[in-house]
């Protein structure tokens, strides 16, 4: 069997799989299982398996995730979100379209605490979904900022994917969360463009004018003060040198589980379910970290990688067409598989093309904005239609909005998601400036 029928193969039996349901982790495994046994055999397949799989868990670098994972579970049950979005509607509230713009706002502070697209979503979604439909706005404006929103999970550090991308392409991963600061911040700031226009261009989804009744007061402000001391204490303490980003989990976890109970918000059940929750959110990271390292050890075996690399190059083309077409395969990836999945699978493959390109930037300067390219364009498979898997969360906690009307809801969001990605395409400078006062 030849090198290329031999890889088709290995996607077709992953694809396959995935397509009668099984777990995206078991899939990369049978699949690598599959094209390792048939080029090398059983016995170096078990011999891969049983180094392989200590070598990957027993990383000191991994412990960032459950704990990046714990502290956002912390802060999703310890009541932080409510205070979070009635000090953003009190600031947003006297604006048309406020309330969705709060939504936002909440969902970008929220992030910075959590880490994770999904539960950044459904626990904002708690919060301001009532609370948009009292005040008349539609469930397709709704429910589309709410996925949208929920994205900035994932694209304000703390970032789980950012995490892996850092582990995978041997990145500083506090660099990487530097880069990402101001990519996100115009993420947020376009999403609340995006509502700006569109209640103006599509009446009837947003009231005229809110009458929100929060106001300023101290005591919002104190509810939000939980959230910046921690985003002070984790990256100031990073930054500025006094701990890893690792140790700047646990403190960030310790803290916020703090918090929680400052805020009495925490029981003992809740407790349980943080610890649970986060348990089978790393083991689920864990098994999917396996499962693409035997499959990617497969595809390496084939060496079609490498000529696909070298055909690439062959081809003379821009370094900016590569990147985009890249980006372009991630967007139709993103309607089959989930932003960890595609992450893991294609940047042992995508990551030495792209580092081998003249970019006119040194090679650390090409893997971080890689990185952060790659981080906004995987949150497109969140929110694009066959699968958004935002949306699907933030639809199913409301149950008198159809499905359709939700997709229609995230498209004003997908046009600010090409326009910001654009930008930071043709622009690399604006991901790596902070970078450059850490060097």
């Amino acid at each position: 069997m030849s090198p290329l029928l031999l890889t088709l193969m290995i996607f077709a039996i992953m694809l396959g799989l995935m397509a009668i349901r099984t777990p995206i982790a078991i899939a990369m495994f049978a699949a690598g299982c599959v094209g390792y046994v048939t080029q090398a055999g059983w016995s170096p397949l078990a011999s891969f398996l049983n180094s392989q799989a200590f070598a990957r868990f027993a990383s000191y670098d991994l412990s960032v995730i459950p704990l990046f994972i714990l502290m956002g579970h912390f802060a999703t049950q310890g009541g932080i979100s409510k205070s979070l979005f009635r000090f953003a509607s009190a600031v947003m509230g006297r604006f048309k379209g406020g309330l969705a713009m709060a939504a936002v706002l909440a969902s970008a502070a929220f992030g910075a605490i959590c880490g994770s697209s999904v539960a950044t979503a459904a626990t904002i979604t708690s919060v301001a979904l009532p609370e948009m439909k009292r005040h008349g706005y539609s469930g397709r404006l709704s429910t589309g900022t709410l996925a949208a929103g929920g994205t900035l999970g994932i694209l304000i550090p703390p970032s789980v994917p950012l995490v892996i991308y850092a582990i995978l392409a041997e990145q500083n991963i506090a660099k990487l969360f530097a880069a990402a600061m101001i990519p996100g911040l115009i993420a947020m700031l376009g999403y609340m463009a995006a509502i700006a226009v569109y209640v103006r261009l599509v009446p009837g989804h947003a009231p005229e004018q809110d009458t929100v009744s929060e106001k300023i007061t101290l005591e919002s402000l104190k509810g939000v003060l939980p959230i910046a001391l921690i985003f002070v204490l984790v990256f100031g303490g990073i930054y500025g040198g006094f701990f890893t980003p690792t140790e700047g989990a646990a403190v960030g976890a310790a803290s916020t589980f703090v918090a929680a109970l400052v805020l009495r918000e925490l029981t003992l059940d809740k407790l349980k379910t943080c610890f649970y929750a986060t348990a089978e959110g790393s083991a689920m990271i864990f098994m999917i970290f396996l499962g693409a390292d035997l499959m990617n050890s497969a595809l390496a075996l084939t060496q079609v990688p490498a000529q696909l690399a070298s055909v690439v190059q062959s081809w003379n083309l821009s370094p900016l067409m590569v990147v985009s077409a890249i980006l372009l395969f991630y967007v139709v990836l993103g309607a089959v598989m989930d932003e960890l999945s595609m992450i893991l699978l294609t940047i042992p493959i995508f990551f030495p093309m792209v580092i081998g390109l003249d970019f006119g930037m040194p090679r650390d300067s090409v893997a971080i904005w890689f990185g952060i390219m790659v981080l906004m364009t995987v949150g497109f498979g969140l929110l694009a239609p066959p699968v958004g898997l935002n949306v699907y969360v933030v639809n199913g906690m409301a149950k008198d909005v159809p499905i359709a009307e939700s997709y229609r809801g995230v498209m004003p969001f997908l046009v600010s998601d090409v326009l910001r990605t654009l930008l930071l395409l043709f622009f690399p400078g604006i991901s790596l400036w902070l970078v450059q006062y850490l060097t």
